[in-house]
Formats: C-alpha cells, sequence, structure tokens
C-alpha cells in the first residue's frame, strides 16, 4: 500500500498561510494551522473535539493552484501550498452560503432560546448577512416534545452533524443520526423511536443553533439575564469543571466550556441534577424535636444551643467517647477537615468514619499498604495514552462518567484495548476487545485469573516489586478448573484478555471489587495485577470527595470505632451521641431495621443535611445545610486532582454552608472563635502522594461465592448518583424509581413480563420493584439500582457486600 506522506504524523509540514509561514505536523488541517497563527476562519459544523464533516461550507478558503475554494476545517495541509483565508470573493462565497442555509431556517429568533448564544446569528452578523436573496416553499417538520430533558426542532437545524458526534464519539451512545437525504434530511433518534440515551446533553452544548434546547431551561430568559459563575460538580468523582447560570440567587441551567479540563463534557447529573438544589423539599430552617417527639423549625441559636448542651452533658457524665462523628463524601475538603476537629478535638472522641467505611476506605488502606499512596497513580486524563485499559468491577459511565468518557476517546481516538470484567453489563461493553462476564461475588477469583493469564502469557512488567516470585508461585498453584468453578470465565476466556495487554497499562477497580462479598481480596488482587503488569491504577468511587475526605482525616482515630462499630457501640449503649453530616445512614447502611432501632436509641442525634432523609427525620437537631452551588471550598477527585471553588447561588432559605455550621458548634464546645475558611484552607496540610520505590505483592486467598439460585446486584446505574439525585426533578424524569433488571431466562421462569411487579426477599425483608428485563444480564442474576431510598433495599442485606442471595417471586 502506498505511503500517505499527510498522515505521517511524525513530519513537519510547511505551508503559507495569508502570507505567513508556518510549520504544523502532518495530519493537521488547514483551519488547526491557521488557528496556530491566530486566524480566524469561520466556521458552524467544526468542533474541535470531534471528527470534521466539512457540512456547513462557511470555512471555504483558497488554495493557490486549485481552481475551487476548499473546506479549511478537514482538508490536510500539504507541503509548500498557500492558503488564503480572506479576500473579496471569499466573503461574497461565505456569505451566499449563509444565505442558502438561512432559506430553510425560521427567523424565530425572538422566542428561540438559542438566542444571545446561538453560532448561527453570530455567523451571520460576522459575515455581514443581512438580507435575504433566496427563498423557497417551506414544510414545516413537526418539533420533537415528547423527548425528556431535551427537546428537538428540526425546522432550525443546519445539518452540521455535531450532536450526532457527540452522542457517538463522545459518549459513546449513537441515540441520534441523520436521516433520509437532500432537504429531506433530519436528525433522530435511531428508528424514529421516543428517545433513549444517557441524558447527558452533551448534543444540547454542541448544537450552533436553537435545534436542540434544555426543557428545564426553556424560556428562562435570555443568556445574558444570568449571572455565570464557576464552578466544581458536586455528584461524581470526577471533579469536572462547570458554569452555574444564577438567577434570582437559584440555579438555572449548569454548563462547561470545552477549554475545560473535562473538555465541555458533562453526565445527566452535571448537566441537569442541579434541579436538586432547588427541590420543594430542601430543608430552609433548623429543626428541633418537641416533646412530642416532632420536629419543628427554630432559630439557629436554639438549635446549635440544643446540640452542643446535649453533647457537653453526654461527655460530662459518660466521657467522650460516648460521642461518634460521620462526616461526608458530599462535603468538602474544608467541612471534613473541621468536622474532624469538632469530633476529635472540640470533642475528644476517636468515634470518626464515614460511608467510605462500606468499600472505597477499606480499599485505599491496602492500596496504601501495597503501593503506598491512595487513590489513582497518575491523572485521568493520562487513560486517553494507554494501550490497554483493564475495567475491574465497574459501569464507569454510572459511577464516574468523567472516566468513562476517557476511556472511550481512549478506545476510538486512540486504539487502546479494553478489557471489562463485571457481574453486569455495563455501557462500556460495546467498546471492549474482551468482556468478561463473571458471577457476582467471585472479584478475588477474577483478578487471580487475570493475573495467572498474565503470568503464562509473560505479559510482565513488574520491575522493582516486593514479593515477585512468591507471587509468582501462588499464580502457578492455582487451578483454572477452581477459578472457572467460581468465577464462570474459562481459562480461554482469561487468556483472551490478556492477550490485549500492551503498551502502558492501566488497571481501573470500583463498586463490584470495593463492595464484593470478598472485597479484601479483589482489590489485593486488582493492585496485585497492576503491579504485575506496570500498570498506572485507578480506583473508582461514586461520589465527588470521598479521596478528599479520607485526606482531611475522617477515619477512626487511635482506638476509635469505625462506622459499623459505631453502630454495635450505639446499640451497646457505649455511644449516646451520633453527628451525622450528609449521610442517610438508614438509606446506606445492611440491616435497615437494625439501623434504625439503634438510631432510635440516641440521647442525641445531629444531623446535617440538604434534605428531610429518613435518618434527619429521626434526629433530635436538624440543620439545614447549604448545597455544592451554594458554598465555597475545594473537593479531591479520586485521581488526586484538588480543585477550590466559590460559591455560585444562595443558601435555601436559612440554610448555612456546613462550614459555618460546623465552626459554630466547634466554638461553642471549645469557647474558643468560629474558625474561617480562610483559616481553615492555610491549617490543611497534605502531603505530595507517590508510590513507594518497592511497592509489595500481597497474596490472600480467594473465597468461593455464595451458592443461591438467584443472586441480586445492587450497584450505580447510569442516570443517578448516588441518592442526592433522587431528589432532582430532573433525574426523576428519565429514572423515577428503582427496577429490577432480569434476564430474559429467569423472566420466564418467574412468568413476568416488563412492568410488571415482583417481591425481593432476603434477611427476614422484603422489596417490591418494577421488572425491567434486559437480554444482556446473566440468567441467575438480577440487578438493582442503589440510588433510591424509597426501595428500602439496604433492608435485604445483612453485610456492606453489593451482591446477595436472594428469592424473587412473581407479586
Amino acid at each position: 500500500m502506498a505511503h500517505c506522506e499527510s498522515c505521517d504524523t511524525n513530519k513537519t509540514i510547511t505551508l503559507t498561510i495569508d502570507g505567513t509561514d508556518v510549520q504544523v505536523p502532518a495530519g493537521t488541517t488547514i483551519l488547526e494551522a491557521a488557528r496556530t497563527l491566530g486566524i480566524t476562519i469561520p466556521t458552524l459544523c467544526w468542533l474541535e473535539k470531534i471528527s470534521t464533516t466539512g457540512a456547513c461550507r462557511v470555512c471555504a478558503v483558497h488554495v493557490e493552484g486549485v481552481a475551487r475554494p476548499m473546506t479549511a476545517c478537514n482538508t490536510p495541509v500539504k507541503e509548500g501550498i498557500k492558503v488564503t483565508t480572506q479576500s473579496p470573493e471569499l466573503e461574497q462565497i461565505r456569505k451566499k452560503t449563509m444565505e442558502l442555509m438561512l432559506v430553510n431556517h425560521p427567523l424565530d429568533c425572538p422566542v428561540c432560546d438559542a438566542a444571545g448564544e446561538c453560532d448561527l446569528q453570530d455567523t451571520c452578523y460576522g459575515l455581514s448577512v443581512a438580507k435575504q436573496e433566496y427563498s423557497a416553499d417551506l414544510e414545516r417538520l413537526p418539533i420533537r416534545y415528547d423527548w425528556q430533558l431535551l427537546e428537538s426542532d428540526p425546522n432550525r437545524c443546519i445539518l452540521c452533524e455535531k450532536c450526532v458526534k457527540v452522542c457517538r464519539e463522545i459518549t459513546g451512545v449513537g441515540a441520534i443520526e441523520t436521516q433520509s437525504c437532500g432537504d429531506r434530511s433530519v436528525v433522530e433518534t435511531v428508528s424514529g423511536q421516543p428517545l433513549d440515551c444517557d441524558f447527558c446533553g452533551n448534543c444540547i452544548a454542541a448544537c450552533p443553533t436553537g435545534t436542540l434546547i434544555s426543557k428545564p431551561f426553556k424560556f428562562s430568559g435570555r443568556p445574558w439575564a444570568f449571572e455565570v459563575k464557576s464552578g466544581i460538580c458536586g455528584f461524581c468523582s470526577s471533579g469536572c469543571q462547570t458554569e452555574y447560570h444564577v438567577k434570582d440567587g437559584k440555579v438555572a441551567r449548569v454548563t462547561s466550556d470545552d477549554s475545560t479540563y473535562n473538555n465541555g463534557n458533562l453526565c445527566i447529573n452535571g448537566r441537569f441534577g442541579y434541579s436538586a438544589f432547588n427541590a420543594a423539599e430542601r430543608l430552609s430552617s433548623p429543626l428541633i424535636k418537641d416533646v412530642t417527639g416532632n420536629l419543628k423549625a427554630t432559630t439557629w441559636d436554639a438549635a446549635l444551643a440544643t446540640a452542643t448542651s446535649a453533647t457537653k452533658e453526654i461527655v460530662s457524665k459518660y466521657g467522650p467517647k460516648a460521642v461518634a462523628g460521620i462526616g461526608s463524601p458530599r462535603a468538602t475538603n474544608e467541612e471534613n477537615f473541621l468536622f474532624a476537629k469538632l469530633i476529635t478535638q472540640a470533642i475528644g472522641s476517636p468515634n470518626l468514619d464515614s460511608e467510605a467505611r462500606l468499600g472505597y476506605a477499606p480499599a485505599q488502606a491496602i492500596q496504601a499498604r501495597m503501593i503506598g499512596m491512595t487513590g489513582a497513580t497518575k491523572p485521568m486524563d493520562t487513560l486517553e495514552q494507554a494501550g490497554c485499559i483493564i475495567v475491574l468491577g465497574s459501569d464507569l459511565k454510572a459511577e464516574s462518567a468523567g472516566f468513562g468518557y476517557r476511556v472511550i476517546k481512549a478506545a476510538t481516538k486512540h486504539d487502546a484495548k479494553l478489557v471489562i470484567a463485571s457481574a453486569r453489563p455495563t455501557s462500556l461493553d460495546g467498546f471492549a476487545n474482551s468482556s468478561l462476564r463473571y458471577k457476582a461475588g467471585s472479584e478475588g477469583f477474577v483478578a487471580l485469573g487475570l493475573a495467572k493469564a498474565a503470568l503464562s502469557q509473560n505479559k510482565l512488567n513488574a520491575g522493582a516489586v516486593e514479593g515477585l516470585d512468591g507471587f509468582k508461585q501462588t499464580l502457578t498453584a492455582a487451578s483454572y478448573d477452581q477459578i472457572q468453578a467460581a468465577t464462570g470465565l474459562s481459562e480461554a476466556e482469561l487468556n483472551d484478555a490478556v492477550s490485549f495487554i500492551n503498551g502502558s497499562v492501566a488497571v481501573v477497580y470500583g463498586h463490584e471489587f470495593m463492595r464484593s462479598a470478598d472485597s479484601v481480596a479483589a482489590v489485593t488482587g486488582a493492585i496485585n495485577l497492576a503491579l504485575l503488569t506496570g500498570a498506572e491504577l485507578f480506583p473508582i468511587d461514586e461520589k465527588n470527595n470521598t479521596q478528599g475526605m479520607l485526606d482531611m482525616g475522617v477515619a477512626p482515630a487511635d482506638g476509635g470505632k469505625d462506622l459499623l462499630q459505631i453502630i454495635d457501640a450505639i446499640e451497646a449503649g457505649e455511644i449516646r451521641a451520633l453527628y451525622v453530616m450528609g449521610s442517610d445512614l438508614l438509606q446506606l447502611l445492611p440491616n435497615r431495621a437494625r439501623v434504625e432501632a439503634a438510631l432510635k436509641k440516641l440521647e442525641c442525634l445531629v444531623v446535617l443535611d440538604l434534605f428531610p432523609t429518613a435518618t434527619a427525620q429521626l434526629a433530635n437537631v436538624v440543620l439545614p445545610a447549604a448545597s455544592v452551588a451554594e458554598k465555597a471550598g475545594s473537593f479531591t477527585t479520586v485521581d488526586n486532582r484538588t480543585q477550590r471553588f466559590s460559591a455560585a447561588a444562595a443558601p435555601a432559605g436559612d440554610a448555612r454552608p456546613d462550614y459555618v455550621i460546623l465552626g459554630d458548634l466547634y466554638a461553642r464546645l471549645t469557647v474558643g472563635a468560629i474558625p474561617s475558611l480562610a483559616a481553615l484552607q492555610q491549617e490543611i496540610s497534605v502531603a505530595a502522594k507517590k508510590r513507594l520505590e518497592r511497592p509489595a505483592f500481597a497474596v490472600v486467598t480467594p473465597q468461593a461465592p455464595a451458592t443461591g439460585s438467584m443472586t441480586l446486584l445492587i450497584a450505580p446505574f447510569l442516570r443517578h448518583n448516588g441518592s442526592y439525585t433522587s431528589w432532582s426533578a430532573n433525574n426523576l424524569q428519565v429514572a423515577p424509581a428503582a427496577t429490577l433488571r432480569l434476564s430474559t431466562a429467569d423472566a420466564a421462569k418467574l412468568a413476568v413480563a416488563d412492568g410488571d411487579q415482583v417481591t425481593v426477599s432476603a434477611n427476614g425483608a422484603s422489596a417490591s420493584l418494577t421488572v425491567q428485563i434486559q437480554a444482556t444480564v446473566p440468567a441467575g442474576l438480577a440487578i438493582a439500582p442503589s440510588h433510591f431510598p424509597a426501595a428500602g433495599l439496604n433492608a435485604l442485606q445483612a453485610k456492606p457486600a453489593a451482591s446477595l442471595t436472594v428469592t424473587i417471586s412473581k407479586g
């Protein structure tokens, strides 16, 4: 095959643009070369982060020696060419192109949501397109009002295909496509079906006109009527940089610029989850439980005085260890730091922990022992350069969408090989070179099998790691028959997966491994696999500041009790007061009935939260907190990027930022000054993280998973994040309640169809769920979302493990 010089990116091309010489890598387009010189060529269909289309023709330029104008956006440079980007002729060509484009475009700017931020409008103005010499008999196409969260007016569409490409290339969905041809072309859902996608809204952001708009934002106001403030997303652990559009103190929409770390890409939670900030259920004033046992509104002074006096009395009678605190992965670094000071210093109790105890915290303790650091070993954008990415036990887009987008880009743009091992179908399976579907609960054996296969194929890059010879002996002694009995994966499947290991390797591990019934073996195995193959390591957590919270010291102090031990101690009467910040223990912890009974035994339960959660409703004192958009602080992502942000909106009613509430409590308990945010930020000191020079393998023998006719896996689903978005009207439009995903075979056995009700039973409890049949779900597995408190799924759990044996019956 002939060599293509223009595709050889190692070669430098010299060309002239508007009389100025420039050198660029081969494969660069004329448009990109012009941008390096600061020359602006108008465009409408071009978007840097997606492949070029060349549809709008507005970027026409002249190349010397070529008879017709060329589109700059998709014409690669060639050695010695001379390009003209500005001339009277080009100006006329561009104007005529725009006039022809406007023939089919309704001039409804006064009622179009895009007016004021419309690329078509701006381009017309920039090219002085002030009149229309052409006309046509227009046939108006029906507007798609039936889509959730999005509205599509095809009459405004200029067929740039940005939305189609963003949906396919960035989010990996492909929910929309260009159908028909000529003047009948239209962007529609595949097969004209109702919109079924991630509802991330990235297509809205890409649209240069008002074709695609946000339904929740529709007619909310002109863009210039809003104050736009930068922020950091407070949902998943990707730490996306956002823009809050605020009016009358409330967030009206959320966007992100393409210049951000996340390239302007958001998920449904980041773009639409803001409706939780404005929920009618938001706590807006302090509450105190009265003598009848009901919560009543009160003043801040009364609420804080009640909390501190009760705490002092309990400490006086029983000692400081009679108090415990539960921090929050939703709160900022500064708030968690101050919360830890409140519990361990102001009160003097070592009993401090968080919901991270259920998975991420013990996983990071193992990782710290083995490699010397917590969180990812490299920033998430390095995933794009990996030669092979191994994802263990995680649906990335459901758990941390930013990581999912990076992996999709690596696989589709940079030809990375992708291996996915999960008990459930994931949103990235379509990009995988190997997709391993194992039995839930066998995660330790999965990691062992992959490491054994890597050893047999000599896919080793361990370097200076202690215990390599001993670990090799462990792998050699392991039996593929035993591994297959536990996981359902054959030797051939494991070897096929490992065959894709090449170049730089990344191992990503998430929910199913950290919340495995055999979590110690699972997490240890994931880290061993990374050490064996020389991979970078990326632990994934669903929530925004879990890593930061742990960095701030929200963990048991010496002799302190962890989360599960705190519940035990409450039952035993050893702990009599509990402070809970931003966590609904009755939704998070296993064995809900037991936890509820324990919390009711407390003499003093103080809850700081945005919403009247089940835990808040049991409290003696409820202190209303501000949302992420309503306060300042910083978050630390799971890849150890710390980002500060400022308040953008006003808190709901009399709600206050957690750091203000905690500062007041701290001052009252210590009779000292209220610490300021700036003072807290100065006091915080986090040592730089780095891997040990000689990390070490660890050997943990996996345990066989529990057997039963049906296994339930409770896990994060796409379209929600934690229980936070269960308060978001926008998210609830597309996922209003918990459903139970069943295989076709199991649905047939139960004689149920889509939409039927089933009862799931375990641990002496039951839950009623609506059936959703999916052909990709393995037989013997049922999958339910972890997001909906009303579903009561944690009542089924006896332990924190994500998977458990259940019985399912119709009705």
